[in-house]
């Protein structure tokens, strides 16, 4: 079976003394987070630097140490069941301003709840409550 391993981040940024967290509406339908393919040779940070580079066009980005989480997940893809591990960051910016690649139809920076709403799937909405935790138990 053909194994996948992608790296992605909760971007965040601050605001007015709130936390706002960036979700992006894919082509597919569904609502999620900055991620790809790690290539040959990157660290996962190095992908995440790249990914949200690529996929937003933000490039200040400060990765929060002590924050890793791992999914793991099978989809098919052209009738073959792939299984897929992605490794998640947690991304500090201060950019407002998105400019979304060709995979994305949108994108929202919203508050923790409506956040946690938007996202589509479960383990990814598990990751946001981990990393709005984090953010909140490390003042950041």
């Amino acid at each position: 079976m053909p194994v996948e391993h992608s790296a992605g981040a909760i971007v965040f940024r601050p605001e007015r003394k709130q936390v706002l967290y960036l979700v992006l509406h894919y082509e597919e339908g569904h609502w999620g987070y900055p991620k790809g393919h790690i290539e040959k040779g990157e660290t996962a940070a190095e992908t995440v630097r790249r990914e949200i580079r690529e996929e937003t066009g933000i490039e200040d980005i400060d990765l929060i140490s002590g924050f890793k989480e791992l999914t793991k997940y099978f989809f098919v893809f052209e009738g073959q069941r792939i299984f897929k591990t992605v490794v998640f960051l947690l991304a500090k910016t201060q950019t407002k301003k998105v400019e979304l690649s060709f995979e994305h139809i949108g994108y929202e920076w919203l508050p923790y709840t409506p956040a946690l709403e938007r996202i589509t799937f479960k383990d990814e909405k598990t990751l946001l409550e981990k990393a709005n935790r984090f953010i909140e138990e490390h003042d950041l």
